[in-house]
């Protein structure tokens, strides 16, 4: 995990997941969609090995508030 000015990257084998507090609307789809992947009672909170990069991508997709954005690794 990475930080800069409010944004933490959370990095696993084959996508990384950026977060930036200041955007999040607490909509939940992130949770409601991926909760393997997205669990606010576990720290750290986004742990994208828990699901393959492909499915991660398409829940961060779906963040109303533009808050999560990924990458992929390698």
């Amino acid at each position: 995990m990475s930080g800069e000015s409010g944004k933490k990257t959370y990095e696993g084998r084959s996508i990384a997941v950026t977060f930036e507090a200041e955007l999040c609307r607490h909509a939940a789809e992130c949770v409601r969609g991926l909760p393997e992947v997205f669990a606010i009672e576990r720290r750290p909170w986004i742990q994208p090995d828990n699901a393959s990069a492909d499915r991660t991508a398409e829940v961060v997709r779906r963040c109303p508030s533009g808050a999560l954005a990924y990458r992929h690794v390698g």
